[in-house]
């Protein structure tokens, strides 16, 4: 007989999902690209969807195609590649940025108004919070029921409460919008959806989402499959109102705030505003759940997959990666994005070209033709655009800043499409040879 999951055990899964993604990054960034984009908010807001919403969806749905892990979806670039992919998005959405991250932007909203911006607050608190992220990411199989059924509800709650404020008390009328929003308004939200991290959040969250499907007693893959990509559905709606609550907060806000506000500020002018201090606490809880479930799941996956690869157990994994991210953290929020965001430049495009191309294998000869030059383009192009966002932007050749789709930080996109079309040709012509020789 085949294990079913339940009606509640689907919703939780979906919960659970949904709650792995929103981290620190999808509560901060939203108001402030609904802000900087003023009365091109909504414009910005599709092509924000695009890379925050769509793609971590349709990469869910992919993993689960293919079993949940990020190896079997880079089968089509070899193993040593795939395993490099693999690491580097382990490294960024783990130790290294994301991880670290929750912990920074739960200090900045929660208790730096209180304590102050200082480097002892922020490693005491560091302390705690990792403590506890280590402490229950030790027991992954009790995930669906901590996360799931507790802490998922929790933040859906308070992320509702939020939302329907922004809506029914806006915090004012709408601004015009900054420079780079009135020419470009949709790639540049198209671009900032980069920075919730959800697309490689998602190659890595995949396998936590089956195997909580797995700890239920779900072993065929045709149910686990359905399952995932429910889950994932599931998301994807809680995201996008997130999202739209979030754009609409921002959207208002210009007069409250200094220009160059970041999203953790945004929202604790806001919630001043409209709730007063308790505003505030409240504030600092949701946000402090919000980042300690992501924090909570990354933590998990990445140690299961570092344990395949090396001699080390699960447990201690965990306990190396929490102390890393604790030590990373204390660099403070606003080094930790500018760090991240030429890193994330770079490794997005491959593997947005990952994630599409893998609904293609069934078209070619050989997908390997396909998947691995179109990949190798969009990451050679996609770090000349990261380069363009550091203070090396002026070693950069003059034809390389005028490519195509440069401005929007999109240039990486005509090559990649080019290099698509060649490899199909060349496909199809060493396709045709191969069944030729064999006739």
């Amino acid at each position: 007989m085949k294990h079913r999951l339940t009606s509640r055990d689907i919703l939780a899964l979906g919960f659970m999902t949904f709650a792995l993604f929103v981290g620190a990054g999808n509560i901060i960034f939203p108001p402030g690209v609904g802000m900087q984009s003023g009365d091109h908010v909504w414009v910005a807001a599709i092509g924000f969807l695009i890379t925050a919403v769509g793609l971590p969806v349709l990469t869910v749905i992919a993993l689960a195609r293919v079993g949940g892990g990020i190896d079997a979806l880079s089968s089509p670039i070899g193993k040593a590649a795939g395993l490099l992919l693999a690491t580097v998005c382990y490294l960024a959405v783990g130790p290294l940025f994301a991880t670290p991250r929750t912990a920074t932007v739960s200090f900045a909203v929660g208790i730096a108004p209180l304590t102050g911006d200082g480097t002892m607050p922020l490693f005491v608190y560091s302390l705690i919070y990792f403590a506890l992220v280590i402490a229950i990411s030790l027991y992954p199989g009790k995930l669906l029921d901590t996360v799931g059924h507790y802490l998922a509800p929790l933040k859906i709650v308070a992320l509702t409460v939020l939302g329907i404020a922004a809506l029914v008390w806006p915090a004012g009328g709408l601004k015009s919008a900054a420079e780079s929003y009135q020419h470009a308004a949709f790639s540049t939200g198209f671009v900032n959806g980069y920075l919730t991290m959800d697309t490689l959040g998602a190659l890595v969250f995949g396998i936590v989402i089956v195997n909580a499907a797995r700890s239920r007693g779900v072993e065929d893959s045709k149910l686990l499959t359905r399952y995932t990509i429910m889950a994932g559905l599931i998301a994807g709606v809680g995201l996008t109102l997130v999202y739209l609550s979030l754009f609409q907060l921002g959207s208002g806000i210009g007069s409250l705030v200094k220009p160059d506000a970041n999203g953790a500020e945004i929202l604790h002018a806001y919630v001043q505003q409209t709730f007063g201090n308790y505003g505030s606490i409240f504030l600092a809880a949701l946000i402090f759940v919000a980042c300690m479930v992501t924090a909570i799941g990354l933590t998990c996956a990445c140690a299961e997959f570092f344990a395949q690869y090396l001699p080390l157990s699960y447990k201690t994994l965990v306990i190396i990666l929490g102390l890393f991210s604790m030590l990373v953290s204390n660099l403070g929020l606003s080094h930790l994005i500018q760090i991240s965001i030429p890193v994330l430049t770079a490794i997005y495009p491959p593997c947005i070209v990952l994630v599409v191309l893998s609904f293609t294998l069934s078209w070619w000869n050989k997908s390997a033709r396909i998947v691995a030059p179109a990949m190798l383009v969009s990451l050679l192009f996609g770090i000349v655009d990261a380069i363009k966002t550091t203070s090396f932007s002026g070693m950069l050749p003059d034809v390389m800043t005028h490519l195509p789709l440069a401005e929007q930080g999109l240039s990486w996109l005509p090559p990649s499409l080019v290099m698509l079309l060649i490899a199909a040709v060349i496909d199809r012509v060493l396709g045709r040879q191969q069944v030729t020789a064999h006739q």
